[in-house]
């Protein structure tokens, strides 16, 4: 059995230690607001923070996690995941929607360090979340929306 504090509540998984932090948590414990993309952490559709910082969870070893606190999409709360979630709401962000939940967990890791970012900076902590529906207009305007809100 392995320990795993996820959005604040502390679980007990019994998983292989190898096994994608991605399975533990759409599997085991139901937060299904992570999807599955790629598998080789190139979408970023999978992306959880680990105690704050974004992580691609398909590549991420249960074993890896140790103490970390995981959070999902389910479980952002504060300042800047409001400001993220209000900007993404107010410009209609989402198209499709499936590579959201990870574009919106890296956007609140970005803002969180870099409260307000260049498109350069955008750009770079947005590197590897793909969007099939390309919208990766919206989505820069909105994460300097968020930045506004903040400032």
């Amino acid at each position: 059995m392995l320990k795993l504090t996820v959005n604040g509540v502390p679980h007990e998984v019994d998983a292989d230690p190898e096994t994608p932090l991605l399975w533990v948590l759409r599997d085991q414990l139901g937060k299904t607001g992570t999807k599955y993309g790629c598998g080789i952490a190139q979408c970023g559709a999978c992306t959880v923070h680990l105690d704050g910082q974004p992580v691609r969870s398909c590549q991420t070893a249960i074993k890896d996690v140790g103490e970390a606190k995981v959070t999902t999409i389910e479980g952002v709360s504060g300042r800047v995941a409001e400001a993220v979630q209000g900007a993404w709401r107010k410009l209609d962000v989402v198209q499709c929607g499936y590579c959201q939940s990870g574009q919106i967990m890296s956007a609140i890791g970005l803002l969180t360090d870099n409260p307000k970012p260049t498109d350069t900076d955008i750009e770079g902590a947005m590197d590897g979340n793909i969007c099939r529906c390309g919208t990766y207009q919206r989505i820069r305007a909105a994460i300097h929306e968020a930045a506004r809100t903040l400032a």
